[in-house]
């Protein structure tokens, strides 16, 4: 069993901690915030791939590089924390196993494949006196924590409508299990960008009263999920947001565009922390997190509209927040209820589109 020797006593020793997958989730994301943190130690790494094993390996050289998770288990008593970047399909089961271990986890969103699942998940932690989180590094991305700063400061007056979207020309698809897998598994784009983009705007503007939405699969594969859709939600505030997700935009529109009733907000182009991850930039590097002056977002008027500087993107922010909690020193960076709206959501989006 885990048990968490290291938060009952309260010492700053490092979150032991184990990636489960080294696709691009636990390559990209998960494993490089994880070693640049000194809340933590990567102890264990996860994958089946020889190819991945070896890259793993010459990434990390002081995890454990082990072919399967029930290798993984059999040293959850060296462990404090289980980091889940696989497909959605496992979650439940992994995620079950590991809090039956006595280990904290993080779980990629969208979660798990259904809300039913999502809600026995956060049960058994409950039950279990472990904490589960749910992976939403979108939360800070640079262009909205620089949306949420101007929302703050009264800079667009009363907003009325927030336009986002997550659009790339793709259509040869991404190379891996996202093509070809079905909505039962989890799959499609509503679940893996939908999942960002309504929690975003959740954030921003408050509980969802109505929502609505449609997908489509364009994609070469006939039974997977959808390839592209649209979200349409009105909060509680009286604010509409309108989302759109797309792997097959030959034109793509701008990443934010929101209108109040005294400036609007225009934000082209992604942010910048996934490829800098990607291409080996580390977060401790000056550079991290620093979008360039023509990536700024435009804010004003037409005609009279000016850049605005952006607040430095923080993936990193998920998981100092994530240790203070687990030090009993702070709240989860993200809830399980949180992740469940979201996917309450999206499944009655996806029951009658």
């Amino acid at each position: 069993m885990g048990g968490n020797p290291v938060m009952a006593q309260g010492t700053a020793a490092p979150i032991r901690t184990a990636v489960v997958g080294f696709g691009v989730s636990g390559k990209v994301f998960h494993a490089p915030l994880i070693a640049a943190d000194p809340n933590y130690s990567l102890d264990v790494i996860v994958t089946a791939d020889p190819e991945r094993a070896r890259e793993a390996a010459r990434l990390y050289p002081q995890a454990r590089i082990l072919p399967t998770p029930e290798h993984m288990f059999a040293l959850a008593s060296e462990l404090d924390l289980v980091v889940l970047g696989t497909p959605p399909l496992t979650h439940l089961q992994l995620g079950a196993t590991a809090i039956a271990c006595g280990l904290n986890v993080v779980v990629d969103k969208p979660f798990v494949t259904s809300v039913a699942h999502g809600e026995e998940l956060a049960t058994r932690a409950s039950d279990a006196g472990v904490q589960l989180t749910v992976f939403q590094n979108r939360r800070w991305d640079a262009d909205f924590l620089t949306l949420r700063k101007l929302l703050q400061e009264g800079a667009l007056g009363e907003v009325r409508t927030f336009e986002s979207r997550f659009e790339w020309w793709r259509p040869e698809g991404f190379g891996n299990w996202r093509d070809t897998s079905t909505l039962a598994e989890g799959g499609g784009i509503l679940h893996d960008l939908g999942a960002h983009l309504i929690d975003q705007a959740i954030q921003l503007f408050g509980p969802v009263e109505e929502s609505y939405g449609e997908t489509a699969n364009h994609g070469p594969h006939p039974g997977a999920a959808d390839t592209e859709a649209f979200v349409t939600l009105l909060h509680e505030s009286g604010v509409r947001s309108r989302l759109w997700m797309n792997g097959m935009a030959a034109q793509v529109g701008p990443r934010f565009h929101v209108l109040g009733s005294k400036a609007g907000y225009t934000k082209w182009g992604l942010d910048s922390q996934e490829p800098a991850l990607a291409a080996g930039v580390t977060p401790s590097e000056a550079s991290y997190g620093v979008e360039p002056q023509e990536s700024w977002g435009l804010l004003g008027v037409d005609g009279s509209a000016a850049p605005v500087p952006a607040e430095k993107g923080a993936y990193p922010q998920f998981y100092a927040e994530l240790a203070a909690c687990l030090r009993g020193q702070g709240r989860l960076p993200v809830a399980p209820a949180e992740a469940l709206e979201t996917l309450k959501i999206i499944e009655s989006i996806h029951a009658f589109a």
